[in-house]
This record gives structure tokens, sequence and C-alpha cells, in this order.
């Protein structure tokens, strides 16, 4: 099969999970092209994105102007420049007849990739947010296409806060398939329009042998270490986690808590560290590549991943940094949110607590310090769970699949039609 993937940004670390689903698709014989509308940090890149040699698949599209003004000149521009490449396909974005406003607003130039000559079977937009993207590049460049959606937090919680639930109505109407990582957010969905049977959960994999697990262990007299790994934003919480082990750290001083990550939120961060005189227990450590991270997070004891909804609607789905942590035997604590319960076992794997309660948040830190026999259980149990639900080679193979059964249904449902055709002709 031939792949178009649609993002906002590549590369970026923080959506490993899109190069998982890149790579496995590689690694099963399939050609990957990647579509962007910004280039992301070229100098701090995932090692599969090197592996693999993916800024190679990597294409940028022009960014669209949301003013027509600028949009019109800029596409003009543009229509220069494609004329000398592709004739045929730079008027056939202005076909007014063919495709009304959307052609008239110039927005089909700005999708248009003239050197596509050999069509794409499957148009994959990674988050709602691409979905019309999605159909305005399967217009140009692809149209026999399947188009398919994947909805992974913000785009199902923000993005509908700040657009309304009917954003997606059309979206709807003209794809093919969709697909979430949660039911959490596959509920959402069917409840803004989706059809229940267009739909269905694809869990974010994780390649969990690369994580080594191992049972955790107090050693006497040995300095309790917690970690936090995610971005200095509002919506991971850190803030009350910060506040948590501060608390914490009255009753156990002989602890330490790192936090891995960079963000908006750090000199706020810092701040606060201080206010709360906590320079030698909490350390913003700040952004690691992935060995880094593994290192840091087996020294580890606890794992805490305290998400929170952001005050512009913002949520998670089951995180990724969560699955880690597990994979590597940590018990965890986290929260009530999206969709982290499909994730976290609460009592079993770690402990659940309401969002941005700092008290509880710090109660279960001091339940998990006071009994760390109950910590090889939990990363065990954790570990297991992992395993299970979010095998990466499965949840690619299981991506084939659906895109098979997507390509067979279509095409049944094309032959169907012509056929039709034929009889009442």
């Amino acid at each position: 099969m031939r792949i178009a993937f649609l993002v906002h940004e590549f590369p970026t670390l923080s959506e490993t999970f899109v190069i998982n689903q890149m790579v496995g698709l590689i690694q099963r014989g399939h050609q990957v092209d990647v579509y962007a509308e910004k280039q992301g940090d070229i100098n701090h890149l995932q090692p599969l994105v090197e592996q693999y040699n993916l800024l190679d698949r990597t294409y940028y599209l022009p960014l669209m102007p949301e003013n027509l003004f600028k949009r019109v000149v800029n596409g003009i521009n543009l229509l220069r420049k494609y004329l000398t490449l592709n004739k045929r396909k730079s008027f056939n974005s202005l076909n007014v007849w063919k495709y009304g406003f959307e052609a008239l607003s110039f927005r089909l130039i700005y999708m248009l990739f003239p050197q596509c000559e050999q069509p794409y079977d499957i148009i994959h937009c990674q988050f709602g947010t691409q979905g019309y993207r999605g159909i305005w590049f399967r217009k140009m460049n692809s149209p026999q296409a399947d188009l398919i959606t994947t909805f992974r937090g913000e785009d199902i919680s923000k993005y509908i806060d700040t657009n309304g639930s009917h954003v997606y109505d059309r979206l709807f109407k003209e794809g093919n398939y969709f697909l979430t990582n949660c039911d959490f957010f596959k509920q959402r969905i069917i409840d803004l329009g989706c059809n229940p049977n267009l739909i269905s959960v694809l869990r974010s994999g994780l390649n969990y042998q690369a994580f080594i697990f191992k049972p955790r262990f107090l050693e006497k007299n040995e300095k309790i270490c917690i970690a936090t790994t995610g971005r200095l934003v509002e919506k991971k919480g850190i803030e009350y986690s910060i506040k948590a082990v501060a608390k914490q750290a009255q009753i156990t001083p002989n602890l330490e808590y790192k936090i891995i990550g960079d963000g908006e939120l750090r000199d706020y961060f810092e701040k606060l560290i201080r206010e709360l005189k906590m320079q030698d227990k909490i350390q913003l450590v700040g952004w690691k590549n992935e060995q880094e991270i593994k290192e840091i997070l087996d020294n580890s004891h606890l794992f805490i991943a305290p998400s929170v909804t952001a005050k512009d609607g913002n949520q998670d789905a089951p995180i990724n940094v969560l699955k880690e942590a597990m994979a590597m035997g940590l018990p965890v604590i986290s929260t009530y949110h999206g969709g982290i319960p499909e994730l976290v076992e609460d009592g079993v794997s770690g402990y659940l607590v309401p969002e941005r309660d700092v008290d509880t948040l710090a109660d279960k830190l001091n339940l998990l310090i006071q009994h760390p026999e109950k910590w090889s259980d939990m990363g065990k149990a954790g570990r297991d769970y992992v395993e299970k639900h979010y095998d990466l080679d499965k949840l690619n193979d299981r991506l084939v699949e659906i895109y098979q059964q997507v390509l067979t249904s279509n095409q049944s449902l094309l032959n169907l039609n012509l056929n039709s055709v034929n009889l009442s002709s």
C-alpha cells in the first residue's frame, strides 16, 4: 500500500506514537510519505527518524493563511510556481465549477503537490485538526484514496471547545474511517455525530521490549527517587506533583524528585520550587533523549503523571510516558483524567487521584513510601498490562488490517454502485 501521513509538524519529539506507526508500516513493506505544514526541530531527532530516513520521505506543504487576502496573494505566487511543474493539476485547483467555494477561496492550491503522480491508497490524518487538509489533499492529489483520521487528544477536547461541536460534521460525512487512541475519545467522537460503525479504537503502542523491566525495592537508608516525564505545560499537572512532593518531604526528607522535560512553565516551576524551599529535593532536569530518560527511570522507585484538564479544555489520552514507566516496573500515581483510567488500574499498578488534588496525591505518595513491599507487585502488574494492551507490533498489525478492511469495504461499495448502474441501464 501507498500511504500519505498528514501531520502539522514533523519531526517532533512529543509524537513518538506517530513515528512508531510510520516505521511499523515501512517494516511491513508499505510505502509511507509524510506531508507536514511545519518543520520541527531537526537537531533533536528520535533515533527511528534517522534509522529509517524519515526526513527523506517528508514533504512540506505551504502554510495556508487564514486571512483571505493573504491567502489569495500567496496562492497566486504558488500557482505561478506550480504551473511550471504540472499545469493540469494547477488549473484543476481553481476549478470553481467542480469544487465551488474551496477553489474560489484558494484553499486547494495550498494542498496541491504537483510532483505527486502515483495515487495513494490511504491518506491518514494524524489528529482531527488535519482532517480538512486531508479532504483537500485528496481532491488535489489522490481522489481515489481512502481518508482515515485519528483523533488523539487536543483535537477532541480543546479544539471542540474553541470551534464548537459541529466543527467535524463535514469530515464525518466525507471521511472513510476514524480512529481514536482510547475508548474515552471514541465515545466523545460518537457523541459529536460520527457513525459508530466507522470508528475503532487503536491504542498508541509501545515497543515495551526496549524498556527493561526491573522490580522495585527499597534498600535500607536508600534515598527514595521519584520521576515525572512530560512537557512543562498546564495539562501535565506538574504544579500539583511539585506541591505534593514538597508536602511529603516534610515527612520523608530522604527523597528526590526529578522532572524531565521542558516548556513554557519552566520559569514558573523554578519559582514555585524556590518558594517551597525544595531546591535540594526537586529538580527540573530539562529535555533528555530516550536513553537518558531510561537511565533516570531505571534509577527511580516511583513515577507520577498528574495530568489535568487545562483551562482551554485540553485533555490527554493514556500517555506514553506512563506506559514507559509501567513497562520498566515503576509503580505509578496518575489522575482520573481523559483516557488514563484505561491504562492505570487503581490499586493494582498504582493509584489514581482526582485532578488538582494535592492532598490526595500526597496521601497516595505517602502510602507507597510507607509500603515499599507493594512496589514489586504493582510494577509487575503494570508491565503485564502494557504487554497485553499496548504491544506496538500487534497494534501496527491491526493498523494494516484496518487499512485493508477500509479499502476492501469501499471497493465492494464501488462495485455495488457500478452493478446498480449496469442493472438500471
